[in-house]
């Protein structure tokens, strides 16, 4: 079991962030094992042909026969939603020693793949060899694998932490942990995440939480080293609509199911707005806009999350569905 103690400051400084490369890195586990979530098949069947020039191989060896990964594979991100990029460069920048920790670690107690021996090398230069080899694998596999399904995923990330934060203002950190995963208990200010390979208390001390939704995470992933803060990636909400096929929208059918209005205020939230703009659009009063957003708000259609002073709504992954449309990438 591995736990985080937090303090009131802690709590204060829980925040979101979105991160590609974890997404890049964790779904590694599902290509490698597919039975170990049914709900990600459509997508590991539409990825296996195009990766015939990568080198499956190296790519393989970094999961772990007890499905770890490498720590360093997943830093922490640096911003709200650092681009793929930015992520990698980070982990370019690993240093020699840190690549001879974690990749031994990663597989131990059994031996290290072929594919990864360089990582034992006392001299520098093979290390950071395979190291880069690595950022250069995963930048490809990024390319064919996770980059073309991003912007759906990245929308299906955002409601969850939507849904997230909504929880948290309404009942705080029991509420926000409480169906999240069976495997998280909140208890005494102290945060146990069990069902781990490790074991080891952290106590946050005021460097707060980051919590990172992920659409490939099947259970809490902490970091597996003690040393590092306070993070958590997460299985998002809504995975299993992701990779269903959007059926091609019948506007007819639409608008006798939901009424002209609806359908006509979905149209418009490929990107976040807030009433009075979406009033301005559809030239109808802020309260007549309100009434139907409710409505779709309540039916699931919609999420919202507030700005300041306003509310901004967007269509969700269910309603990208229902709709047959997607925000613009």
């Amino acid at each position: 079991m591995i736990s985080f103690g937090l303090g009131v400051e802690d709590l204060a400084d829980t925040r979101f962030a979105l991160s590609p490369l974890h997404e890049t890195v964790l779904s590694l586990r599902v290509l490698r094992e597919p039975g170990l979530s049914a709900l990600h098949l459509p997508w590991r069947r539409s990825v296996l042909g195009r990766l015939d020039a990568l080198d499956t191989d190296l790519l393989m060896s970094l999961v772990a026969v007890r499905r770890t990964l490498p720590d360093f594979l997943t830093p922490r991100p640096a911003s709200f939603a650092p681009a793929f990029e930015e992520e990698l460069a980070a982990v370019r920048r690993t240093s020699p020693a840190l690549v001879r920790r974690d990749l031994p670690a990663t597989h131990a107690p059994d031996p290290l793949p072929e594919a990864l021996l360089d990582a034992t090398a006392a001299d520098d230069a093979p290390v950071i060899g395979l190291r880069d080899a690595i950022c250069e694998l995963l930048r490809q596999y990024w390319e064919v694998a996770i980059k073309p399904m991003w912007p759906q995923m990245r929308l299906l990330l955002e409601a969850d932490m939507t849904y997230r934060a909504r929880q948290l203002a309404m009942g705080g950190a029991r509420l926000l942990f409480a169906d999240m995963h069976p495997n998280l208990r909140w208890q005494n200010g102290v945060l146990h995440i069990d069902k781990m390979i490790g074991e080891h208390h952290v106590s946050a001390s005021g460097r707060g939480l980051l919590l990172v939704p992920s659409v490939f995470a099947h259970k809490p992933a902490p970091p597996v080293s003690p040393e590092e803060p306070p993070m958590l990636a997460y299985p998002s909400r809504g995975v299993a609509t992701l990779w269903v096929r959007a059926p091609t929208a019948d506007a007819p059918a639409l608008v006798s199911l939901l009424g002209a209005p609806k359908v006509r205020l979905l149209s418009l939230l490929d990107e976040p707005l807030p009433t009075v703009e979406l009033a301005r659009r559809l030239r109808v009063t802020s309260s007549a806009v309100s009434q139907h957003l409710s409505v779709l708000y309540a039916t699931g259609l919609v999420t919202r999350a507030r700005d300041g002073r306003k509310v901004l709504y967007r269509r969700s992954p269910l309603g990208d569905q229902l709709t047959g449309r997607r925000r613009p990438t």
